[in-house]
């Protein structure tokens, strides 16, 4: 199992630099932004599509420091009802896949996106409830847009050797375990989750649980921790509008790793992974507005080198 880092907040330094500074650490993958969101400071996504001497330098840059690539990345909402928004979205994704396949990555984390509640509306709708109707009715219909787009994306991404990783993550439609099963379900077993706990924990989901749940359907996980803080939970509960940089108001903040959960509690996500048949990566995604970029990514490396497994089972002798 490796430690791996998605290497968006270190998008200032150049590409090697960036490389140098995460293997001194101890790292060995990285995942890395090739657009939405997540955007592209390491990848130039048009120039290693067609520039088979960009792709040798990224290997080489790789191969320098010992890490492999655990991911693409690419974030953002290709069902947005803006035509031109949701087809930029869907055009940074195929062009991802296609990447991927060129650079033997088997693996694009990305995002479920979110329609909005009918045809003729204009905002994503992220509807949470089913009363009153029109809720559920909207419900229906995202998901009848969903399920058309993913299984044909799941095609394409399967012509690719690509596998689908969607990371679980609120104003998306997928925004828990059982809604990716039931995209998976109804699309193909390309489509899995990027399993990132952080969106589960104030959701008050097991993480375990969840893990046990998903089981082979997940092809990609991040690290990275959240911190409830009941005080506020128990006065404006935990769908909370506040600014992220409002560390003192929110209800819920996202951490660095082992500052939302300890030790012991990432010993038991390591283990349980391990449990369901995963032994890729666990990418560090930084966005603890506590603390710098850096210094959390130190820490997050330094507790998940203690608690990944690095050799395979053995027999077990004493069965």
């Amino acid at each position: 199992m490796d430690v791996g880092v998605l290497t968006v907040p270190l998008g200032d330094q150049p590409r090697e630099s960036a490389f140098e500074y995460l293997a001194g650490l101890g790292v060995d993958a990285v995942e890395l932004g090739c657009g939405g969101y997540p955007g592209s400071d390491h990848v130039d996504r048009s120039a290693l599509l067609s520039d088979p001497d960009a792709r040798d330098a990224l290997r080489d840059d790789l191969d320098a420091h010992d890490l492999r690539v655990s991911a693409l990345a690419t974030h953002n909402n290709p069902l947005h009802p803006d035509e031109q928004r949701a087809a930029e979205a869907d055009r940074e994704l195929r062009e991802a896949i296609e990447l991927a396949a060129l650079l033997d990555v088997g693996t694009v984390t990305c995002f479920s996106g979110l329609p909005a509640g009918g045809p003729n509306d204009e905002v994503p709708n992220w509807v949470t409830t089913p009363w009153p109707g029109e809720h559920a009715n909207a419900h229906e219909y995202q998901w009848e847009v969903a399920t058309e787009y993913w299984r044909e994306l799941a095609s394409y991404a399967d012509e690719h050797d690509v596998d689908l990783a969607i990371e679980m993550h609120p104003n998306m439609l997928i925004y828990e375990p059982t809604g990716l099963l039931e995209l998976r379900e109804r699309t193909s077993e390309r489509v899995g989750a990027n399993f990132d706990p952080s969106h589960l924990y104030w959701q008050g989901i097991e993480i375990t649980d969840a893990i046990r749940l998903l089981g082979e359907a997940i092809h990609h996980v991040h690290a990275k921790d959240t911190r409830v803080y009941d005080e506020q939970v128990r006065t404006k509960g935990v769908l909370d509008t506040t600014a992220y940089d409002e560390v003192a108001d929110r209800a819920w903040l996202f951490r660095s790793v082992g500052y939302g959960h300890g030790e012991d509690h990432w010993r038991d996500v390591v283990s349980t992974l391990r449990m369901v048949g995963y032994d890729g990566a666990l990418s560090i995604e930084h966005e603890d507005a506590l603390t710098s970029a850096s210094e959390g990514l130190e820490k997050g490396v330094e507790l998940l080198r203690r608690v990944v497994f690095e050799d395979q089972p053995g027999d077990a002798f004493w069965a």
